[in-house]
């Protein structure tokens, strides 16, 4: 046989990919767009859940805040308050700020929101409690604790 005839053989070979590859190819391309919408939604609540964090902080430091204003009735234990979901009446200064508190944080965090108070002579801690089952570790009852001497 000459090199002629060999010729064409190899072009009808060659001519393309089979639809079987294309196939694949687009199952694979799939796949991976699925792993990055997944990837995306993930991201999303873990954000979420860190804004609410910093939320819980800064409305933490807002109590302390209060407290510092009036350091005497802090000092005393007077501003002492086991977990607290719903905003205290109104009427005294110290009642006055938890509600005030407590109103802010289930504005910005969610009616689910509580707050804790404790103090002593010289610091005072204050927690936030909410609902943090949309973020990543599902724990409906998230806890913000911050500490400081007044």
């Amino acid at each position: 046989m000459s090199a002629m005839n060999r010729l064409p053989i190899r072009r009808a070979r060659a001519r393309g990919a089979s639809l079987i590859e294309v196939m694949i190819a687009v199952l694979v391309l799939a796949v991976g767009m699925l792993g990055m919408a997944a990837l995306q939604a993930v991201t999303l609540k873990n954000s979420g859940s860190a804004a609410q964090r910093s939320t819980a902080i800064i409305q933490s430091y807002a109590m302390l805040d209060m407290m510092r204003a009036n350091l005497d009735a802090a000092r005393a234990g007077q501003y002492n308050q086991g977990w607290l979901c719903e905003a205290p009446g109104s009427g005294t200064r110290i009642n006055n700020d938890i509600s005030q508190w407590i109103g802010q944080l289930q504005a910005a965090m969610g009616e689910t929101a509580c707050g804790r108070i404790t103090c002593g002579a010289n610091e005072c801690e204050v927690g936030v409690r909410w609902d943090d089952s949309r973020g990543s570790g599902g724990d409906p009852g998230e806890d913000i604790v911050t500490k400081t001497r007044l």
